[in-house]
């Protein structure tokens, strides 16, 4: 699940992979005792895409060129067109549609692991979902 968030953000194999492998290194020297195995995964998902921010935001990869990285692998077969346009929302719209519908959270869940009130979660997925059904059309189901 946290490679698929990652690979979600970071949107090929080997930067998620150490996207993933950061977040696992991070929980491991927390040293954080959690009440609970559900916190614990709310913690690792919240750094998850933290990480993966951070990556996207870093020096280094703003001056990366496209060129430079025509090495990496295809993205996995199993992505289709819905994915897809998933993939391409703003951060804030794909990763609430990403954690209801892939991983199956509900929207209280969401906003939990998110840190957001529950309302701001449903206005972004409303407004993910307006935004897949113009991409999509009529291909687009709820």
């Amino acid at each position: 699940m946290i490679y698929r968030i990652c690979f979600a953000y970071m949107k090929n194999a080997p930067d998620a992979e150490d996207a993933t492998q950061d977040a696992f290194v991070k929980l491991l020297t927390s040293g954080k005792a959690f009440e609970s195995a559900e916190y614990e995964k709310a913690w690792l998902i919240r750094t998850a895409i933290n990480v993966c921010k951070d990556k996207l935001r870093s020096a280094a990869r703003r001056n990366e060129s496209l060129s430079d990285r025509g090495d990496l692998p295809a993205e996995p077969s199993q992505i289709d067109e819905t994915l897809q346009a998933v993939l391409a929302l703003p951060d804030k719209y794909k990763t609430v549609i990403y954690l209801y519908y892939y991983e199956g959270y509900s929207s209280a869940e969401v906003a939990k692991i998110l840190r957001r009130p529950q309302s701001t979660v449903r206005n972004y997925m409303l407004e993910a979902r307006r935004l897949l059904k113009e991409r999509l059309g009529e291909n687009y189901e709820k």
